[in-house]
């Protein structure tokens, strides 16, 4: 019988979208037992979410600093501490949440982004590295089969030599007809950090495009804009990007985006053939070779081993959203086992985003916003740093 791993939660009381998703996530595959959390920082709505979700009283934390030590303490003394804490508060909380945990061995899923700041980023890396647990950031469009399928073409040479990558991310919840035109906390530097929409699917949009290319820029030349006035943080961005074997790229993030629920899509244009995924029809994946027509692959007949392993049901049944965070969730629990079983060589199992996919991330958002405030000049992202 597999063991279900006993899990943890940061942040996601009443109210809270992504606490939930992360819920049904875990859920979906029957691999996890939610039996602990600090799911708010006031004591009365902590204790009500809790009884929501079904977490026992003595269970239930005020504070994420006395959940880390108590859990950690019934670890060591092998009475069913949790295997692993799932973050998902606002940005500014996840390095130190990240630390209290880490500091017991436990694992982690973290919500994206990583950190606020690249420092801080390369500081956790470090004390990850050290620590011995897993350490995954959830960017969720890497748990869709039709992705991973895509990754798995470009690395077979399918689309032959990257020449041209076209990724974007346009919603439009941050218009300023919106009746959330402030943003909450994603509009607040203290809380989300220097990036808005950068930092909130721009990073998604840099990631999902580094995943399946197997490439990430060397230089870029970006512009940053806010459309609203009185508004804090940036709310459209747009890079260019060049990589190391002449290729060149474009990412264009928008949260003003008039019309646009979640339109993430990703172009390839390699030598042989074109590569292009949509968020919105996450079954499909097309692929047109030079000269020649395009085929339209559809979720359950993709043949890779790593689309098959993200399948949970026949060609034809709709998968999605809940389902690719389920994925990460999944593959999450195979490699903490795997890990806690002592094993050393994991490239058996399917690659998940984790700390160097967060450190990643912020390189870029400090090199966008270094490029920004040069006027758009061209920087390089070995030179990376975060803003005075």
């Amino acid at each position: 019988m597999r063991k279900r791993l006993k899990l943890g939660m940061v942040g996601g009381g009443r109210g809270a979208f992504i606490g939930a998703v992360h819920r049904m996530a875990a859920r979906l595959d029957d691999r996890y037992e939610l039996v602990a959390g600090a799911l708010s920082s006031d004591p009365e709505r902590a204790a009500a979410s809790a009884a929501d979700v079904g977490i026992e009283p003595e269970r239930c934390y005020a504070d994420w600093r006395d959940m880390a030590r108590a859990e950690g303490r019934l670890r060591r003394e092998g009475r069913g501490g949790i295997d692993a804490v799932s973050i998902v508060t606002p940005n500014h909380l996840h390095a130190s949440i990240a630390r209290a945990f880490l500091a017991e061995g436990i694992h982690i899923i973290c919500d994206k982004p990583l950190t606020v700041s690249l420092a801080e980023a390369l500081e956790l890396r470090d004390l990850a590295r050290g620590s011995g647990a897993l350490f995954m950031l959830t960017h969720t469009y890497t748990g869709y089969p039709m992705v991973r399928h895509a990754r798995s073409l470009v690395a077979q040479g399918a689309i032959g030599e990257l020449r041209l990558l076209q990724v974007e991310y346009a919603q439009d919840w941050w218009s300023e007809a919106s009746a959330v035109a402030d943003g909450g906390w994603r509009g607040d530097p203290a809380i989300a950090g220097p990036a808005g929409t950068l930092g909130d699917v721009g990073i998604h949009a840099y990631q999902l495009a580094s995943y399946v290319s197997g490439c990430e820029p060397h230089e870029i030349a970006a512009e940053l804009h806010t459309f609203a006035p009185g508004r804090r943080l940036d709310d459209h961005v747009q890079v260019m990007m060049r990589y190391a074997n002449g290729a060149r790229g474009t990412l264009w993030a928008s949260q003003v985006a008039t019309g646009c629920e979640n339109a993430l899509s990703l172009r390839l244009y390699g030598s042989r053939a074109q590569l292009r995924f949509e968020q919105e029809e996450p079954n499909v994946l097309w692929l047109t070779p030079q000269g020649g027509a395009a085929q339209r692959i559809t979720r359950g007949r993709a043949a890779s081993v790593a689309a098959v392993g993200a399948t949970r049901i026949p060609p034809g049944h709709p998968e999605g959203y809940i389902e690719a965070f389920a994925q990460l969730y999944r593959d999450a629990a195979d490699r903490i086992l795997a890990l806690d079983a002592g094993r050393t060589d994991l490239s058996d199992l399917p690659v998940l985003p984790g700390i160097e996919d967060g450190v990643a991330g912020h390189r870029f958002i400090a090199s966008v916003l270094q490029s920004h405030r040069r006027g758009s000049a061209w920087v390089s992202l070995d030179d990376a740093r975060d803003p005075d």
